[in-house]
């Protein structure tokens, strides 16, 4: 169980909720001020002032009053109205991260909730009843608006939700956990759905998984440059760092140490006829560090988001107000995960050139076509070398920027949306797409090492070599190729390549 202090979660603490579902709580120090805001909020839910979302209507029908009898009805509707979302469910890690995001969020002490709600976020965490958030229908203003109604209709026994592997309806998974449905009081429902939780939450795993992608790509990197026999001069340590970028210095120094004592570089490093080799090749440093510096800045606006206040109107309960903002809109978000996106689009852009370089035997010195033994009679890694190019090009179409695509909703009330929702949510399938291309690329690089026996690679690199061939033995006569691409795609995703290549960039 975690415990979080709402305004002081870190990033690492969120990837263990999200890779290993770990439950998460508040810390008690958070109630006094939910319970201080909740108590302004039912004071002005009793008043006759109106105060918005709170007995009022919502959006374009802020003019209307809602008398003090038909707030709960009010919020019980808003939730079934705002369910409206379409699409595949998204997938539980997302989802049990988005609630521990709205758990932050309110748990500062400002959107008015009372402590009945947080609670029954955290026992959902801890007892494993899941809501299913179908993944379409935000445009990421005015909050996400269905992901967060679909959530926060398991809470109260709408909707469906998963329990120990099965979905089934709320109400029943609830009881199945010995939990009940709630009643929302004023203001609570809004609280639930307005917000950046959905999108914060795709973003993040987005983060997370390409951060993984980077790491693993410069252990298959460097084993690509010892199957082609590249140079290792482009990576000495005085060219990045009269440069100065901090991702370029990481990339290089990682790559060194990598390949540091391999018998096929100092083979060749007296009278090599080549006098520099491909940009995909000498420039990983350069490609990849600025990818590391583009998740780095992204990785620094979601801390903050995850950590905000996202809701609106908030309770100001030192100045004794109720005030009406924006801070649902998620610009932030929508530039971070466009920026994610490019990175991991580039990532896989030059490693998918290093495919087509080993397989290429006019530039891949002296590997045989395709890296089969036996070429003419066997196709090799010829059409897993396309495989890659569609995948990079498909990575290429989903990496144009989503935060500019604006569109008026609502009768023009939210006139200009994020799309923060659309840029994080592709983040997944970017992510999957660049973990085929690098799988595809160890299993090229370990081919052509393997071809240069007797000579042997580094003490690392043969570490991911033989976690490779644990799994999928060395290419031969042609076989069945898609499960050796899925096998060796996995270990990618599983962070197994960079760990046993003994990877590790500070974020």
């Amino acid at each position: 169980m975690i415990n979080m202090i709402p305004g002081t979660v870190t990033l690492a603490t969120l990837q263990d909720v999200y890779r290993n579902l770990t439950p998460a709580r508040l810390d008690d120090s958070a109630r006094a001020p939910v319970e201080a805001a909740a108590k302004m909020v039912a004071e002005a839910a009793a008043g006759d002032a109106a105060v918005y979302g709170i007995n009022t209507g919502f959006g374009k029908l802020a003019s209307t009053k809602i008398a003090p009898k038909d707030t709960a009805t009010l919020q019980r509707n808003l939730i079934l109205s705002h369910c409206c979302g379409v699409g595949e469910a998204l997938p539980e890690d997302k989802t049990r991260l988005m609630m521990t995001l709205k758990l932050l969020s309110m748990g500062r002490g400002a959107s008015g909730v009372r402590w009945l709600v947080i609670a029954q976020i955290e026992q959902m965490l801890e007892r494993g009843v899941v809501p299913v958030i179908p993944s379409q229908g935000s445009v990421g203003a005015s909050g996400d608006l269905a992901p967060l109604a679909h959530m926060a209709a398991a809470m109260i026994g709408a909707g469906e939700a998963t329990f120990e592997g099965t979905r089934m309806p709320s109400t029943e998974a609830l009881k199945k956990a010995g939990m009940q449905p709630i009643e929302l009081g004023p203001k609570e429902g809004l609280g639930l759905i307005n917000g950046t939780q959905f999108s914060t939450a795709c973003a993040l795993a987005g983060l997370f998984d390409a951060w993984r992608m980077a790491e693993a790509s410069m252990a298959i990197a460097s084993l690509t440059t010892d199957a082609i026999m590249g140079s290792t001069a482009p990576l000495v340590a005085d060219i990045h760092t009269l440069r100065g970028h901090a991702g370029q210095i990481d990339v290089a120094q990682q790559m060194r140490d990598i390949m540091e004592g391999s018998e096929i570089r100092e083979s060749h490093r007296e009278g090599d006829s080549r006098v520099q080799d491909p940009y995909c090749i000498r420039c990983q440093p350069q490609v990849v560090g600025a990818a590391l510096d583009v998740l780095r800045m992204a990785a620094k606006t979601l801390e903050i988001e995850a950590n905000a206040v996202t809701d609106n109107p908030l309770v100001l309960v030192d100045e004794g107000r109720i005030v009406s903002g924006g801070n649902f809109h998620a610009e932030y978000v929508g530039f971070a995960a466009d920026q994610i996106a490019l990175a991991v689009a580039e990532i896989g852009a030059i490693a998918q050139r290093r495919v087509a370089l080993m397989v290429d035997p006019t530039l891949s010195h002296d590997l045989p076509p395709f890296l089969t033994p036996n070429p003419g009679l066997n196709s090799g890694f010829m059409i897993a070398e396309v495989t890659t190019a569609a995948l990079m090009s498909e990575n290429k179409h989903l990496a144009n920027p989503c935060v500019t695509d604006s569109t008026p909703t609502s009768a023009n009330q939210e006139d200009h949306v994020s799309m923060a929702a659309h840029g994080a949510l592709r983040l997944g399938k970017m992510n999957a797409n660049l973990s085929v291309i690098l799988g595809v690329e160890m299993l090229c690089a370990a081919q052509g090492v393997e071809a240069r026996a007797p000579l042997q690679t580094s003490a690392r690199l043969q570490d991911v070599l033989g976690l490779l061939r644990a799994d999928i033995p060395a290419l031969g006569d042609d076989r069945y190729l898609a499960p050796d691409i899925e096998a060796a795609s996995a270990m990618v995703r599983a962070g197994r390549v960079a760990a046993v290549a003994g990877v590790e960039v500070a974020a």
